[in-house]
């Protein structure tokens, strides 16, 4: 069995968990994926894998007690961290996992300075870390002391039907799967960009609900995933989460992205290094 930890409230973690078990092609062994995620009860982005839940309000040594006997219950041959190498909230280390248990990070870029304060005194040990994306500075070197092999991975994302969804020729895409107010800030940047470049598209409206209000001539579709779609369309506005810098890499002059603020995450340094790699 493989056990997936996605600890986070977005839909990034899942999708991540998604394309790195069908680039590691492991179908057919059972995989239970841990996450507190909102979106674990949408079928379309579980696929069909177990999906366990801790129980609300637990702090991190309730949350670190919880995992600990989670893993212990189900035994796994591999247990893969998504983007936190010491959980959310500094809950994992090396105490709360089973004695021959293989762990796998997936690392990707952190606000390091935010994050380092929840490493753990006694800290998981990676067999190995594969990077979906360049992380560098004190994070790199942190995963080098604690993992056995740290090398990139290029994931795929698993192939899907193209959704029935009617997008206008030589439409834009707005896509977000979070807050409102992001959702309305992304529209509005998108209207924005539309301006500046002389444009006069059909948009749509990628999230997974409709707001309480959308501009005249922009359509809602809750479609997951999103990007099928990006192939049929003029331009694609997001955020700049990993997974849509990493899908619409194929693209370049079609992205649009609008950083925000984040926790743990950078998405102003992942902007700014897509941006730079293409000379936009």
């Amino acid at each position: 069995m493989i056990v997936c930890y996605a600890q986070g409230g977005g839909l990034g973690h899942l999708t991540r968990i998604r394309a790195y078990l069908h680039t590691r092609g492991v179908a057919g062994e059972p995989v239970t994926i841990l996450t507190g995620s909102p979106f674990a009860g949408d079928p379309r982005v579980v696929a069909g894998h177990r999906v366990l839940s801790a129980p609300a309000g637990l702090d991190r040594d309730g949350l670190a007690c919880w995992v600990g006997a989670t893993l212990a219950g189900l035994r796994p041959r591999e247990f893969v961290v998504d983007a936190f190498p010491a959980g959310l909230s500094g809950e994992l280390s090396a105490a709360v996992v089973p004695a021959g248990t293989r762990v796998v990070h997936l690392a990707r870029l952190l606000r390091w300075d935010a994050y380092r304060p929840l490493l753990a005194a006694d800290p998981l040990e990676f067999a190995e870390t594969r990077l979906v994306e360049p992380v560098g500075g004190a994070h790199r070197a942190y995963l080098e002391a604690v993992s056995s092999a740290v090398a990139p991975l290029t994931l795929a994302d698993p192939p899907e039907p193209e959704p029935a969804v009617a997008v206008p020729p030589g439409g834009w895409l707005i896509v977000h799967s979070g807050p409102p107010a992001e959702v309305a800030e992304l529209v509005s940047y998108a209207l924005d960009v539309a301006a500046i470049e002389g444009a006069r598209p059909g948009f749509t409206l990628v999230s997974p609900s409709r707001p309480d209000s959308l501009p005249p001539g922009v359509a809602h579709h809750d479609v997951y995933p999103a990007w099928p779609l990006f192939a049929r369309v003029d331009r694609v506005v997001t955020a700049a989460g990993c997974n849509a810098v990493r899908q619409l890499a194929r693209w370049p002059e079609r992205h649009r992205m609008l950083p925000f603020p984040r926790r743990f995450d950078d998405q102003y340094a992942r902007a700014a290094r897509a941006r730079a790699s293409t000379g936009a």
